[in-house]
């Protein structure tokens, strides 16, 4: 009985990852499969290793949270089966709506469901997870604002990403030996700005390994049916394989579908919400990716939508109506999900000399529908795993 038990342990934590790597692949790579800098074959081999590596270095101190600081309710198999059901479950909804959802927040859920039911949640703990996942948003908001007020048309003008129409290698068969070179209408500013692009969805793809490979195993390893180290492996096992499966439709709504976001944005978003991700789960807190990523977006169009006034003007509240639009530096830049181009003449004038009516309007970033969909799943996830845990816990005799 016990080596069932353990088998089907292991089968649903391998079905937690597997639908972790769905949600998380979408949010790391879709700007740069969006934009056509990489296939999602390409996408998932790196999210794989990657996420792996993450969750091997950083990723170890979320594990140790979940697993035994958030409830003091002992993870036998049975409950580590329920709790990791629970969490798949959800997520797996998520997946088939095409969504990412917070992992991280799915999976404190459902083991908060489980405290709550039992009366063993460790509030301290679960207190300090919860205000991190307030502040942390903050953080990037206001991190990003400050970028896109003082940086961002600079960082445009020096860093704009050129994209041609042609590929960006070809096979040279003149020699003996086929070799790489450029294509024709590829410019070393063209490699350059792809190598970036794929190197921040490569740390993304960390960042996402080490916030969210502890939500498919914490429970086993917590029982100590597993080692941390083969908990992990496994863990990052079954994300490649959602990387390289059910991602696919994740990865459309992100880099397709949501948002025209310029990519030299979502470059700069990709840095600050992994940047806190990282440093998250190096403290162990499990951190909402998409939620903090989120903020981070509406942060940079507030500082570039507010260039249009002085600090002054701002503080007497003489400020244009913010959009997240506001990002956008020019008609013909490259972005995810819409047309590529190069950036021409941007504008550097001063803080308060820029015009507001050359900010266009949110419906021309985001696609207003779709986002209104990846709002409400953002939220429902959680809540399913919560409410479903908290039910079954409480009313079926499984403690």
């Amino acid at each position: 009985m016990d080596g069932v038990l353990f088998a089907v342990g292991i089968l649903v934590a391998a079905f937690v990852g597997f639908n972790i790597g769905g949600s998380s692949t979408g949010v790391a790579f879709g700007p740069a499969v969006g934009a056509g800098t990489i296939s999602k074959l390409g996408a998932a081999a790196l999210m794989t290793v990657f996420a792996l590596a993450g969750g091997l270095t950083v990723g170890r101190e979320v594990v140790d949270t979940l697993g035994s600081d958030i409830v003091t309710t002992e993870f036998t198999m049975v409950v580590s089966i329920v709790v990791l059901f629970f969490v798949g479950f959800a997520l797996f909804l998520s997946n088939v709506a095409g969504v990412p959802a917070s992992t991280s927040m799915t999976a404190v859920g459902a083991i908060a469901g489980l405290g709550l039911a039992e009366h063993t949640l460790k509030w301290s703990t679960m207190g300090q997870i919860v205000a991190w996942w307030l502040v942390a948003p903050v953080v990037a908001f206001w991190v990003s604002g400050v970028v896109g007020r003082y940086l961002y048309p600079t960082l445009v003008e020096r860093f704009a990403i050129d994209q041609s129409g042609g590929p960006l290698f070809v096979l040279d068969r003149s020699g003996a030996l086929p070799r790489p070179r450029l294509g024709e209408e590829t410019t070393s500013r063209e490699v350059f700005g792809t190598v970036v692009v794929v190197g921040i969805g490569c740390y993304m793809a960390f960042a996402a390994g080490a916030s969210n490979v502890a939500n498919a195993v914490a429970p086993l390893v917590g029982s100590g049916s597993l080692g941390e180290t083969e908990g992990i492996l496994l863990a990052g096992g079954a994300i490649g394989l959602g990387a390289f499966t059910i991602a696919r439709r994740t990865m459309d709504t992100v880099g397709n579908d949501l948002t025209d976001l310029p990519l030299l944005a979502a470059i700069v978003v990709a840095v600050v919400s992994s940047t806190v991700v990282t440093g998250l789960s190096a403290i162990g807190i499990p951190a909402s990716f998409v939620v903090i990523a989120t903020m981070s977006i509406v942060g940079l169009g507030w500082g570039r939508a507010t260039r249009t006034v002085t600090l002054g003007e701002t503080v007497h509240g003489e400020t244009p109506d913010v959009s997240v639009g506001a990002l956008t530096a020019a008609d013909d830049a490259p972005t995810v999900g819409g047309e590529t181009g190069t950036p021409t003449d941007v504008d550097t004038r001063p803080i308060g000399e820029e015009r507001s009516e050359e900010i266009p309007a949110a419906d021309e970033l985001f696609e207003p529908k779709t986002t209104a969909r990846v709002v409400l799943m953002q939220n429902l996830v959680p809540s399913i795993a919560t409410i479903a845990a908290f039910l079954v816990f409480r009313f079926v005799p499984i403690v």
